[in-house]
């Protein structure tokens, strides 16, 4: 039964049917959530199975033994409880930076849906208690490090559970707190774990999902900037425009080169350089005349990972499962994170390879060897001016420190538990590179837009209308360089621009969907 859905601004789960785009309205918009009705009837079916297993005896992983290499070592039915609090005291050994608030409230959302598919044994109450904190803006102070990826991210959603049986931190209007503070202050009581729910909320991928979420959404909207990028640099280099023509895409038909060619020519549309028929060259760099492999590579590669995510978002991912229709508890592995570790560091190199071709039109731009005689480094008085010259310094860093980041994390694997989980995924790790390589190609990007915006202001041709409002936009928050001055204010602001979605957005308006 499908309940997943978006009604009167709230949004009810089931374990089934979540989708990438209520993941991020939760994260991003703080969209409440609630418990549909089928995922309270789960969760109330697969507990009565936990609870036969008490009472009864036997003897079963997670709930009536240790874990990991202590799972030969039986506990008492009077322990139970306390199993389960142990797990998350002694999990929550996290370190680094604390994550953003928008992952850690994905985690939740995340971590909440996979538990209502009924399959993890804990009750009502528990899953009830994460919701509300999600709803009440209590966010758990989760460290981003920590997590091998495989007995699931326990170490970070280690962290979510120690707030919520009262421990740790969390960060709550506005300022860092203890968590029982916190919960008295919203009217909320910390949970009492009882037998298989410490296991339930620390044994899973969420970690790992939240962060591939939030990256691959923002992925997706640079590759639409990067077109819309590339597109007025097309314009400001007097690129040809017969490299986007339909019928080269449909003999190579790549769903996403077809996609970036439409973009290119939608961009173009009313450019003067359309009509051309004569052309400084015979053809173009491989920036501007590949722009559809290039960038239609990665948009096909984001769009796989984006698949694995969107199954993963309704997957049962801890350890052991319950299976109430047969009442069987079964011990497995859905907790490992290779499917994610592989279709993860896949989405680096894609991501990698946007910033690489930006790069590479930001030189293009400045250099008067390259530029089609254009201002050297984009001013009229070099020599006394620098100009733009240290935007290609800029974005050359950030591509250079990408190809480090873009080792896969997923060839790695170090024995954890006394060797009972001899290989693990690094999925967090893979996780973590994704979203900083996605930030340093919007820095990239931005460059290569502030870079093409001073550009087209030496063209007298008329740009295409993609081109013209990227460039109006642009000039609204930084003018024109006439002479040098503090370079990395602007680059910000532009920056700040395009993170706002509002370049895309007004283009799109204009010429429809850019993927």
């Amino acid at each position: 039964m499908i309940e997943t859905k978006t009604a009167l601004n709230s949004l009810f789960i089931d374990g089934n049917s979540l989708t990438l785009e209520q993941v991020l309205s939760v994260a991003r918009k703080n969209v409440p959530v609630s418990l549909g009705v089928s995922g309270k009837a789960n969760l109330i079916k697969s507990r009565k199975i936990v609870e036969k297993i008490v009472s009864e005896g036997l003897t079963v992983y997670g709930v009536t033994t240790g874990f990991g290499k202590f799972s030969e070592v039986a506990v008492s039915r009077e322990d139970c409880n306390a199993l389960q609090k142990n797990i998350i005291m002694s999990h929550a050994g996290g370190v680094g930076d604390p994550l953003p608030r928008d992952a850690v409230r994905a985690m939740m959302i995340l971590r909440a849906n996979s538990l209502a598919k009924g399959y993890s044994g804990v009750r009502l109450e528990v899953v009830q208690l994460l919701l509300d904190m999600l709803n009440e803006g209590i966010h758990p102070v989760v460290p981003c490090k920590g997590s091998v990826g495989a007995s699931g991210d326990l170490v970070p959603l280690a962290h979510i559970a120690l707030a919520m049986i009262g421990l740790g931190e969390v960060e709550y209007l506005g300022r860092v707190m203890p968590s029982e503070e916190a919960l008295r202050l919203a009217k909320l009581k910390p949970v009492s774990l009882a037998a298989k729910e410490g296991l339930a909320l620390i044994n899973g991928t969420q970690y790992m999902t939240a962060l591939g979420c939030l990256a691959v959404a923002d992925a997706l909207e640079l590759v639409k900037a990067a077109s819309i990028a590339a597109a007025m640099t097309f314009e400001a280099l007097e690129g040809i425009s017969s490299a986007y023509d339909p019928r080269i895409h449909e003999v190579r038909p790549h769903a996403g080169q077809r996609s970036s060619a439409l973009a290119m020519r939608k961009l173009l549309e009313g450019s003067d350089l359309l009509s051309r028929t004569k052309h400084k060259r015979v053809q173009d760099a491989y920036t501007l005349r590949c722009i559809p492999q290039v960038h239609g590579a990665s948009l096909d590669a984001i769009n796989h990972v984006r698949g694995i995510l969107e199954t993963e978002i309704n997957s049962a991912t801890d350890n052991p499962l319950i299976f109430p229709d047969s009442g069987c508890v079964i011990s497995g592995g859905n907790f490992h994170g290779q499917p994610l570790a592989l279709a993860l560091d896949y989405l680096v190199l894609a991501v990698s390879e946007l910033g690489s071709i930006s790069e590479r039109r930001v030189e293009r731009l400045v250099n008067p060897a390259l530029n089609g005689g254009l201002p050297p480094f984009l001013t009229q008085q070099g020599g006394l001016n620098s100009g733009m010259m240290i935007l290609q310094y800029v974005a050359a860093a950030l591509a250079s420190e990408n190809k480090v980041l873009a080792h896969p994390a997923s060839v790695d694997s170090i024995p954890t538990s006394a060797n009972q989980e001899d290989h693990v995924s690094m999925g967090s790790i893979a996780a973590l590179k994704a979203g900083s390589v996605v930030e340093n190609v919007s820095w990239i990007v931005a460059a290569e837009m502030l870079a093409a915006a001073q550009a087209l202001d030496f063209v007298s041709h008329t740009p295409g209308i993609g081109s013209r409002i990227a460039h109006h936009l642009i000039r609204e928050v930084v003018p024109h360089w006439d002479g040098d001055r503090i370079l990395y204010q602007d680059l910000h602001k532009v920056h700040d621009l395009l993170l706002s979605g509002l370049v895309t957005r007004r283009v799109e308006q204009e010429v429809g969907p850019l993927i």
